[in-house]
């Protein structure tokens, strides 16, 4: 089968491989889009601590059953979710295998879904809604991390959101937000082309080189500040800021992954008894929510910038790792071999 492999920091190949081997309780899938995640990214720089090539990346995929399965028919769509838990730490067994002490992913720590075909524990394959087209089932799983940060954030109908960031994650944030009756959902980033993005969503949109973003924020709310903040950006420099633009007994909430220790207004967080909730990845049940979303927003799809085909690797990944317009890259492996497939978006 093709695929596509991480062979090296900054590198990936489209060549032929082995179809993937099925163990036991596991079945086959049959990709049809898979999209290039943040993490990813730090697969193809070389920075990710566990991710070793050759790999075959990609973790957000959909695709349709190509071998028998307990519950799903052969060719049914579906998507997955790709946490792979030890079942015996004791996150595990206290109902919490999304933070387990050994977590790993599918397209990470195994072959994913960058490929013809992947194979992927029963357990892990979800089957998409008929209404959700394998396009955007793509993007179940980034709207599920969306879904986790919102519910485990603490958020209530009417609040008024801040989200830095404008990537993926960001506007999935802001999608669902407004999707779940936030009163308000003002986006920051510093990137003009995603904030044309979120301003065509719909948002309030500011720019911290441009604008005074706590002058901006107070205006908006009352001279309160947000009800709620998300930091969906990863940068020190946001870390300056939220504390300054959430309310009084405001919520923050950290989606980004920081990789270097940062600085954090500490003393204003006591000031301001503010609650600073961490979130990684999420449940089944954010699953669920996330797909039902999908279902009766059409919103979402706005997000995928481009869909390559399989044979134009290192230009997906080349386009996210420089400065562009791009907010969520596809590769589509259902047409491969196909000599008119040359559609980009």
């Amino acid at each position: 089968m093709k695929a596509i492999v991480y062979t090296g920091p900054n590198d990936v190949s489209f060549r032929e491989v082995s179809k993937p081997d099925l163990k036991e309780n596991y079945s086959l899938i049959k990709i049809s889009h898979v999209g290039i995640c943040g993490t990813d990214l730090n697969i193809f720089a070389g920075t990710h601590p566990r991710a070793k090539s050759p790999l075959i990346m990609g973790h957000e995929f959909s695709g349709t059953i190509a071998s028998e399965h307990p519950t799903i028919g052969v060719g049914e769509k579906v998507t997955v979710n790709p946490l792979l838990s030890c079942g015996k730490c004791h996150p595990c067994n206290t109902g919490n295998p999304h933070v387990c002490e050994d977590l790993k992913l599918v397209g990470i720590d195994s072959d994913g879904g960058m490929a013809e075909y992947v194979a992927v524990p029963n357990h892990c394959i979800v089957p998409l809604p008929k209404e959700v087209s394998l396009k955007t089932g793509a993007l179940v799983e980034p709207i599920s991390v969306a879904v986790h940060a919102i519910r485990q954030g603490g958020y209530k109908a009417g609040d008024r959101a801040v989200v830095f960031g404008a990537g993926t994650i960001g506007l999935c944030v802001a999608l669902t937000l407004r999707h779940y009756g936030a009163s308000q959902v003002t986006v920051i980033e510093t990137n003009d082309d995603r904030l044309k993005m979120a301003k065509e969503l719909g948002f309030h949109t500011l720019n911290p080189i441009k604008d005074d973003i706590q002058r901006e924020v107070r205006a908006l709310t009352s001279n309160l500040g947000a009800d709620i903040v998300f930091d969906c950006a990863g940068h020190p420099s946001v870390l300056d800021l939220v504390t300054d633009i959430v309310k009084v007994k405001g919520k923050i909430v950290i989606v980004a992954a920081y990789k270097k220790p940062a600085e954090f207004q500490l003393l204003q967080g006591m000031f301001k008894e503010l609650t600073v909730r961490f979130v990684r990845v999420y449940t089944p049940t954010d699953v669920d929510l996330a797909m039902q979303i999908l279902v009766n927003n059409l919103d979402f799809e706005q997000l995928i910038t481009h869909v390559f085909p399989p044979e134009k690797a290192k230009e997906g990944f080349d386009l996210l790792v420089t400065p562009s317009e791009a907010i969520k890259v596809l590769y589509q492996f259902d047409h491969v071999g196909d000599e008119n497939n040359e559609s980009i978006i």
